[in-house]
């Protein structure tokens, strides 16, 4: 993936699982790209430097053989060394300009935002997507109050003031927290065309079914006027 086409790529994107290490975590990534999956992000709080990176390149290995961007959360320095396609990072973390120092120009580089002010700071930042929410709150990011869905809105209203209908020219954006099948339509009436999913999958006994269940409600508005 090159530094012309990250954003192309993850524009055509839909269905992004954040997860925690866990002991299944190969299979457990296999099955939910295997449903539908498209983007996968390794988020761990707990895990020291060494066993990160470890638990990293046993991600990417799974996400490289089946097509899918491997992003890690927080750690520019490990995503380069285990040889991910990008890092996330949210807003006190490393500032996306050291992120895009030490990655080159053709790693991916997410940003989280939960604001407009944080938006607009974002997009003069040297990203290739960025995350809206959380919409509801979440306990994966505790004492964050949900954004409801006005975030959403506004997000979607800043990118058509830009004058492009057409979603997979803009710079992507990812909708987060409390994405669900029954969720999808709401979202979506707001603008939203991209999905960050953690509880739905790694809370299942049958990641594989669940995902199919969201990329289907997904599709299901496909054909929709472009909005995002």
């Amino acid at each position: 993936m090159t530094a012309a086409d990250t954003s192309d790529a993850l524009g055509s994107r839909r269905l992004y699982l954040c997860t925690p290490d866990r002991p299944d975590l190969e299979h457990f990534v296999e099955q939910c790209i295997l449903g539908g999956v498209d983007v996968v992000q390794l988020r761990d709080k707990t895990l020291e430097a060494r066993q990160l990176l470890a638990r990293s390149v046993a991600v990417r290995d799974v996400c490289a053989s089946l097509g899918v961007p491997f992003i890690l959360n927080d750690r520019p320095d490990l995503a380069l060394e285990c040889g991910a396609d990008g890092v996330h990072v949210g807003q006190d973390d490393a500032p996306p300009s050291l992120c895009r120092r030490i990655l080159g120009s053709a790693r991916i580089i997410g940003l989280s935002t939960h604001s407009t002010e944080e938006l607009g700071a974002a997009l003069s930042e040297p990203i290739d997507y960025f995350s809206v929410g959380p919409v509801v709150e979440t306990p994966t990011k505790p004492g964050r109050k949900g954004t409801g869905l006005d975030y959403v809105r506004a997000t979607a209203d800043s990118v058509r003031a830009d004058g492009c209908a057409d979603a997979n020219h803009l710079l992507p954006w990812f909708v987060t927290g409390g994405v669900t099948p029954e969720a999808i339509p709401d979202l979506w009436n707001a603008g939203a065309r991209r999905f960050v999913v953690v509880r739905y999958l790694t809370e299942s006994d049958d990641p594989a079914r669940r995902a199919r269940e969201l990329r289907l409600a997904i599709e299901r508005h496909e054909g929709d006027p472009p909005g995002v």
